[in-house]
């Protein structure tokens, strides 16, 4: 049996006026992941459980069926896992966004998408600051991760029990109001400043600000943690499996899972990512393993954006470059399951994150059509097929 589960990444949303009272998935053109829903199951799934934050790393703990109240560690931990950091008994790791807070306002999570060139300039120049002793930023080393999104590693961390807010989920409010609160503030807020000062004069901001774009006027720390093992994927469903993605939170669980990760060139984790070449990437790993996983950002950074067709187009894509030839592959197959399954809601009209279930659709040897609609939110909710907790989404997949 092959298997093949398709990640785009918070595809789910909510009715938009501009879109007639359509979601961007009723109104995208997807008509291979239309044919696994009609085929198959289509339902819902919850992959946020009350008390966690929606984001893509609960919510894939989630989808792959490990308990977010008994695995989760925090974003930060498993993006180090990605990087094969390793983090000392008294040492936290935080999620390092750089980010564009402008008239106090939180008006970019992403500090304009970041070229990468920018941001290890900038990951350069605080980690050089603190090996000159600065005080503020001792015990602080920065990690360079994708474009905007890094870590940085805390030594003295019994004192650091900190509540962050992921900036993401605070567009346009006013970044003051949602700094650091708890034991350990005053160190976690010092960092975040002292960060923000030396960053405003860098040469980076003056190009910048020459070139008529928005500064990176500083860091933002959350997700922070320590890791936590998992337990392999293999031996709990029995599959050998490979992933593809764009973005260290994806890479990372898939370390920790004990997944085979496959580079694919121009994967950028943005909307403008190389579709076709994580199909074609998807397509010969059906080959050479029991399980292929390909993750895509670019639905979710759509909706952070607030473009719903900008959304559109990704999970148009990702239909056509991603859904298609996998699904024309594994057709040609005797034995196969497919599975989409978007991890959280992303609206386009608040920019931010939902815990609303998002649907899913599987089909492929011995699923028995039920539903016969369509794949979409509204569809998945008249079907009537609810799991909570969503971690029973895997066993229903691989037929447990």
């Amino acid at each position: 049996m092959k298997y093949a589960i398709v990640l785009p990444d918070g595809a789910a949303d909510e009715p938009l006026p501009e879109l007639g009272g359509r979601t961007p998935l009723q109104a995208a053109r997807t008509p291979h992941m239309d044919w696994v829903a009609q085929h198959g199951r289509l339902g819902r799934s919850v992959t946020i459980p009350n008390g966690f934050t929606p984001g893509t790393d609960v919510a894939t703990l989630s989808v792959f069926g490990y308990d977010p109240h008994v695995c989760y560690s925090g974003r930060a931990p498993i993006e180090a896992a990605a990087r094969g950091l390793a983090v000392q008994p008294d040492e936290i790791i935080f999620r390092c966004n750089f980010v564009s807070v402008l008239d106090g306002r939180m008006r970019d999570f992403t500090a304009g998408h970041i070229a990468q060139a920018e941001a290890d300039a900038l990951i350069a120049a605080l980690n050089a600051a603190g090996e000159r002793g600065d005080a503020a930023l001792h015990g602080c080393v920065f990690h360079s991760g994708v474009s905007y999104r890094n870590l940085m590693i805390a030594a003295g961390a019994d004192e650091l029990q900190v509540r962050c807010t992921p900036p993401h989920d605070i567009p346009n409010q006013p970044a003051a109001d949602h700094w650091p609160t708890g034991p350990g503030q005053a160190r976690v807020r010092g960092i975040m400043a002292r960060a923000g000062e030396l960053i405003q004069e860098h040469e980076v901001n003056r190009r910048r600000r020459a070139a008529g774009r928005d500064p990176v006027t500083g860091i933002w720390l959350w997700g922070q943690g320590r890791p936590t093992a998992l337990e392999p994927f293999a031996k709990r469903f029995g599959v050998r499996g490979a992933v593809i993605t764009g973005v260290d939170i994806i890479r990372g669980l898939a370390v920790q899972m004990g997944m085979k990760l496959i580079h694919v060139p121009g994967a950028t984790g943005y909307i403008d990512t190389d579709y076709a070449g994580k199909g074609r990437a998807a397509v010969a790993a059906l080959d050479d393993f029991d399980l292929v996983v390909v993750h895509v950002e670019a639905p979710d950074e759509a909706a952070h954006q607030g473009s719903a067709q900008m959304k559109i187009e990704a999970l148009e894509r990702v239909d056509e470059h991603v859904v298609g030839p996998l699904l024309d592959k594994l057709r040609r197959r005797g034995e196969w399951r497919m599975l989409i399954a978007p991890d959280h809601v992303t609206a386009v009209s608040s920019t931010a994150h939902g815990a609303a279930p998002p649907p899913f659709c599987y089909a492929g040897q011995g699923v028995a059509p039920v539903e016969g609609r369509p794949f979409s939110e509204a569809d998945a909710a008249a079907g009537g097929l609810l799991l909570d907790p969503g971690t029973r989404l895997m066993d229903l997949f691989f037929g447990r």
